[in-house]
């Protein structure tokens, strides 16, 4: 069974997607397999950790995705790995609604993981070793099996920390401060893989120089996942279209594998560069059309989605794949002409108009008998017209109008969710594929 470790951080901002980045990066300049995952729902940091381990990192979020789908995808997807690192988020204990739900904890606790523990030392010596006692005793389930000191000023600085700190739990790494290892952010996050020349080599070097990963390798412990028998794929009967380029880049790989899973052969396409492909259906995932306007209003793409919309093409768009269907798209200023599918306008607000968890109630029982959970981050607002559908009321969650959610025009579902297969009805969207290719 595949060894793995948590890398998880006090709190926020004290560079655990530095440190994990960087143990992929030399692991992999190793030659080592290693199979990447990000705890909670983020889209961002996982297309760094593609882009250094060579593999496509999974997200792993206990409330989205339940105990059940966490410990399934981590045994479909690292059985041929030689090593598993997780990266957490937020702090470690930090869950939904204060509870360990979806927190870093909660992951390493499904899976038996170790964590080796980041702590941002700048502007402290021996309270480091209070951090660290209160974070090794608050939940006997977790183990803290190793910390790395980040953002030390100097030799004498670690020294001062590490005689502090008990001797039961190594010190395995002394980060220095670097401001170019870094990964810069904007108003969604840290920037997508595709958008930063980052130096891999040069992140393996730092990391080895500063890491001890012989002691990383050696904490490692097999995941506990139960086995996974080979999944019976059915033939290929439909074409789903997924837009992929920079102004759409927010996926779940799980998706993906979903659809294939049923039975959809994936194409990828391009609408900022005007691509229609030939497909039984379209989802269009979240990403920054804002930053790319003015390129997908004369777009062939988006002049062209609407008739096809009209026919009863089967297609799903979240988040920016929802402000790229509405008729209009007003950014700093400007308005910009789009695909005018579903009824609503859009607008780029400079204040944060929903994040955090989801859960869904789906008004068609026919499209789910469930409620779907996911997730929203957004700062743009939509404006529907008086007759729009809804697809769903919002159980947790703002939605786009009223605690509504997922406008509904012909074929169409487009709403500001971003959903998982674990509850989203991959098998669904499938068929209507299917029946549209049939016709």
């Amino acid at each position: 069974m595949t060894k793995g470790i948590l890398i998880a951080g006090t709190h926020s901002g004290v560079g655990k997607t530095t440190v994990s980045m960087g143990v992929m990066a030399a692991l992999k300049h190793r030659q080592l397999k290693v199979q990447p995952y990000k705890v909670g729902p983020d889209y961002i940091d996982p297309s760094h950790h593609t882009a250094i381990c060579g593999r496509p990192s999974r997200n792993l979020d206990t409330y989205i995705m339940g105990i059940d789908g966490v410990e399934r995808t981590v045994a479909r997807t690292s059985a041929d790995a030689d090593i598993a690192v997780v990266e957490g988020v937020m702090g470690l204990f930090d869950g939904i609604d204060s509870t360990e739900i979806a927190s870093s904890a909660h992951v390493a606790k499904t899976l038996d993981l170790p964590v080796i523990l980041v702590i941002n030392v700048h502007g402290m010596s021996r309270s480091a070793a209070a951090l660290l006692k209160g974070y090794s005793e608050f939940d006997p389930g977790v183990t803290i099996a190793g910390v790395v000191l980040n953002q030390v000023g100097s030799p004498r600085h670690a020294e001062l920390v590490k005689n502090s700190l008990p001797d039961d739990i190594p010190v395995v790494g002394e980060i220095p401060r670097r401001k170019d290892i870094e990964v810069p952010s904007r108003h969604l996050g840290l920037y997508m893989a595709h958008e930063k020349d980052y130096n891999t080599e040069e992140m393996a070097a730092f990391i080895e120089e500063n890491v001890d990963l012989d002691a990383v390798l050696e904490l490692a412990e097999p995941c506990s996942v139960p086995e996974i028998t080979d999944l019976q794929i059915p033939e290929t009967e439909a074409s789903i279209g997924i837009a992929m380029d920079p102004a759409f880049c927010f996926y779940y790989q799980d998706m993906f594998d979903s659809f294939r899973d049923c039975g959809a052969e994936i194409v990828f396409f391009s609408p900022m560069a005007g691509e229609v492909p030939d497909v039984d259906g379209i989802y269009l995932g979240g990403g920054y059309p804002e930053l790319y306007a003015e390129t997908l209003e004369n777009s062939e793409t988006t002049r062209k989605l609407k008739g096809l919309a009209a026919d009863g093409l089967p297609i799903y768009a979240e988040c920016g794949g929802l402000l790229y269907l509405c008729g209009t798209y007003e950014v700093d200023g400007r308005t910009y002409k789009l695909a005018d599918v579903v009824p609503a306008n859009t607008r780029m607000t400079d204040r944060l108009k929903a994040l955090g968890y989801t859960e869904a109630l789906p008004l068609d029982r026919n499209f789910s008998s469930h409620n779907i959970r996911g997730h929203e981050f957004h700062y743009s607002l939509t404006e529907c017209d008086r007759d729009a559908r809804f697809a769903y009321e919002m159980i947790r969650g703002k939605g786009i109008q009223d605690g509504f959610d997922g406008l509904v025009e012909h074929n169409t579902l487009a709403g500001y969710m971003h959903s998982h297969p674990a509850t989203f009805p991959a098998e669904k969207f499938v068929q209507k594929c299917r029946e549209y290719r049939r016709r």
